[in-house]
């Protein structure tokens, strides 16, 4: 049996319409991969529940955290911040056999492998601004448009001081960790946020791309070998090309959103593999 590499992000299962469409991702084959790329949810009850169903369907699971569901809301039970909510996230993952960013990145062996499929988790860190402007003025900005990110009230750094000092350090353990990959393998590169700015240049709301990614991500999907990457947080579901390399947007996002693009959607995204 032709097994498939699926990938889907941004299903924001807070909304009962988005729950319902989850309810109905089903693999088509009982060796079929799910890669997803973050946004599952906000409540941490939530995401448990979600990735408990999906790995029961799947036969391989993959995570990579986007920001909801490292926001600390007031009614959320589990109150933990920044990075020990991430911790939290992880052990909770490994507990329900899905794989993270903190895990061996397993190699894809089916139709398009052997591919090794790395989940990253880097962050951002306001390079994405108007050119010639400091992050403060960019923020500012965005203030005054009234586009701003709710991570600046819900997403805390703790212990560090800020989200681009995590950022820093994100980027700079998942450099060595990719750096250490079988060279001669490709990738798939599978984060929250897009690893190269254009992406960026289709949003309604150009103040909103500062909190869309880093500029020391840009050639990641040249170094590290990419035959494809990943990605959601804008909900522009669509495959573009840079410097040759496939690039996914798999975002189911908002019912407002996705119902502009017509009836229920089938949000998961083939990424390896042959329709049967």
């Amino acid at each position: 049996m032709t097994a498939s590499l699926f990938a889907v992000s941004d299903l924001h299962v807070s909304y009962a319409e988005n729950r319902q469409i989850v309810e109905g991702l089903r693999p088509e084959s009982d060796e079929d991969w799910l890669v997803l790329a973050g946004d599952v949810g906000e409540m941490f009850g939530d995401i448990e529940a979600i990735l408990r169903q999906l790995r029961r369907r799947f036969h391989t699971v993959i995570w990579a955290p986007g920001n909801h569901e490292l926001w600390t809301h007031a009614s959320d039970p589990v109150q933990l911040r920044g990075v020990a909510r991430y911790e939290a996230l992880v052990r909770m993952c490994r507990d329900n056999g899905v794989l993270t960013p903190e895990d061996a990145y397993p190699v894809w062996r089916g139709t398009g492998g052997p591919v090794t499929v790395a989940a990253l988790f880097q962050l951002y860190d306001y390079t994405f601004r108007a050119p010639g402007m400091t992050k403060k003025e960019s923020l500012k900005r965005a203030y005054d448009v009234g586009v701003v990110c709710t991570d600046e009230k819900l997403l805390h750094p703790d212990p560090y001081p800020d989200r681009e000092s995590w950022c820093r350090a994100r980027l700079s353990q998942t450099e060595r960790r990719l750096a250490a990959v079988d060279p001669t393998l490709p990738t798939v590169l599978v984060s929250h946020w897009p690893l190269v700015r254009a992406p960026t240049e289709v949003m309604w709301y150009p103040e909103f791309a500062q909190w869309c990614g880093t500029v020391a991500t840009a050639d990641w999907h040249l170094r590290f070998r990419a035959a494809v990457a990943v990605y959601g947080h804008l909900h522009i579901p669509r495959t573009t090309y840079y410097d040759g390399v496939r690039f996914e947007e798999v975002s189911l996002g908002y019912p407002r959103e996705w119902r502009r693009r017509g009836d229920t959607p089938r949000p998961m995204r083939r990424i390896f593999g042959k329709a049967r």
